[in-house]
């Protein structure tokens, strides 16, 4: 079974013999073909123009996912081996939670908000009251010792 018809295999053909003689054109510049390639390019797409049996052509998409497919496969093997280091991380941030919880409701309130907008930053007027704060903190701490 050919993937081929004989009306592309004419343009080709054609094309080849143009190419050989320096007569065959490329479409958008106008430059002479001087590549085997691209003469078989251009034969098989002016088949196509004219409804020969000619495979579709490779389009950019399936060939950038395929490339991406592959790209893929041992970036996720090397998140593997990553993960013991993610969960000790994990382990540190919970520690912090509960002195978190430790404070008072309003202020946990405030801290949860806060959380939750990824963008925000503090002003430095909140840089300085949570500074306040934690000096009182650590003032009651060595108080109830």
């Amino acid at each position: 079974m050919a993937s081929y018809g004989k009306k592309s295999g004419e343009k080709v053909e054609r094309a080849m013999h143009e190419m050989k003689r320096g007569e065959l054109k490329s479409g958008g510049s106008g430059k002479t073909v001087k590549s085997r390639k691209q003469a078989i390019a251009i034969g098989l797409s002016e088949a196509r123009k004219e409804g020969g049996k000619v495979p579709a052509k490779k389009s950019a998409a399936k060939t950038a996912a395929k490339k991406t497919a592959a790209k893929k496969a041992p970036a996720k093997k090397s998140t593997a081996r990553k993960t013991p280091a993610k969960k000790a991380a994990a382990k540190k941030s919970t520690s912090r939670k509960t002195a978190a919880k430790k404070a008072p409701a309003k202020k946990a309130a405030s801290k949860k908000s806060a959380s939750r907008k990824t963008t925000a930053r503090k002003s430095p007027a909140n840089k300085a009251a949570s500074k306040k704060t934690a000096a009182k903190k650590t003032a009651a701490k060595k108080a109830t010792r």
